[in-house]
């Protein structure tokens, strides 16, 4: 029988929340439609009614965990006004997000999903454009010098390296993650200042 939009779209988000679950915990490679199927408890079969492959489904979780956190970026985005204030206020959530939903965190970053996926593109894209948004406007106001890509590319980099660390369990000594992802972000901010 056919099924309204609103099943389909229950459907997928079944799928992809079990997805989810097998991500975590067996990684990308436990990631079967099979695998999927079982979880379940459908035919094995039926996940081929609303993704073609392994591929598809893990870029369905991909894109879904960048949803969450463009998000939250967003919210971040608009609780200040004052694009310095905004650097923080975002760097702050982007650590919080890490800590508060790693399963999240490893889903967005630790595989990289090969193939053209537009919703995964979309989201990818939104979750970035927040921090260059932020960066040209503190470029604009004068309070930061060069390039906005460039210099949202390394506070980026710099966050990602301290929250990576944390997560694979090798920042055991000197200051907690929180403290040292903040310190990161000044230090940075400071040595881009105008």
């Amino acid at each position: 029988r056919e099924l309204t939009q609103d099943q389909l779209d229950t459907c997928r988000t079944t799928l992809c929340e079990a997805a989810t679950e097998l991500f975590v915990e067996q990684g990308p490679e436990g990631v079967t439609l099979r695998a999927l199927a079982d979880r379940v408890g459908v035919s094995r079969s039926t996940p081929y009614r609303y993704f073609r492959n392994k591929d598809e489904i893990l870029a369905a979780v991909q894109a879904s965990a960048f949803e969450s956190f463009a998000q939250v970026a967003e919210a971040a985005y608009k609780s200040t006004s004052d694009p310095i204030e905004r650097l923080h206020a975002i760097s702050e959530m982007y650590i919080n997000f890490a800590l508060e939903h790693p399963d999240t965190y490893r889903i967005m970053f630790d595989f990289l999903q090969r193939g053209d996926y537009p919703e995964l593109r979309r989201q990818g894209a939104r979750a970035r454009e927040v921090l260059i948004k932020t960066t040209e406007e503190a470029v604009e106001s004068g309070h930061l010098k060069g390039d906005p890509k460039m210099l949202a590319h390394v506070l980026w980099s710099a966050l990602h390296g301290v929250i990576s660390l944390h997560l694979v369990g090798q920042l055991h000594w000197g200051p907690s993650v929180n403290d040292l992802a903040k310190f990161t972000v000044q230090t940075v901010l400071r040595g881009l200042a105008t």
